[in-house]
């Protein structure tokens, strides 16, 4: 199966498309694009901002600020700002965990 690349102008196009209300079909044949999952993860970092993503090479890990340089600031903070509330919320998520476990342990053990 061979590897497509598409470019940044077909990539608007089909958010054009789309808002336009097309339907991932049509806007497969329109644009000769092979999988429909494609148009939908481009809908998808349209719709949550992240059009920047548009930009990027294949198989780049960009969420770990190894991406393009060209992100400008305010963007690179928003990233960095949502990677380090993710950590929290899961260190959050196991202190919790570990705490519940510990007080229905103690309390096992003392109604033993």
């Amino acid at each position: 199966m061979k590897i497509m690349s598409y470019s940044i102008e077909t990539k608007y196009k089909t958010i054009e498309m789309k808002e336009a209300g097309y339907t991932v079909k049509e806007i497969m044949e329109a644009l000769n694009i092979k999988n429909s999952t494609q148009v939908k993860t481009w809908w998808r970092w349209y719709r949550n901002g992240e059009t920047y993503r548009f930009y990027q090479q294949r198989g780049k890990q960009y969420t770990y600020g190894k991406g393009v340089k060209e992100l400008s600031e305010v963007e690179q903070l928003k990233l960095d700002n949502k990677n380090y509330n993710n950590s929290q919320i899961s260190t959050n998520y196991y202190q919790n965990i570990y705490k519940d476990y510990i007080e229905n342990y103690f309390r096992f053990i003392f109604l033993l």
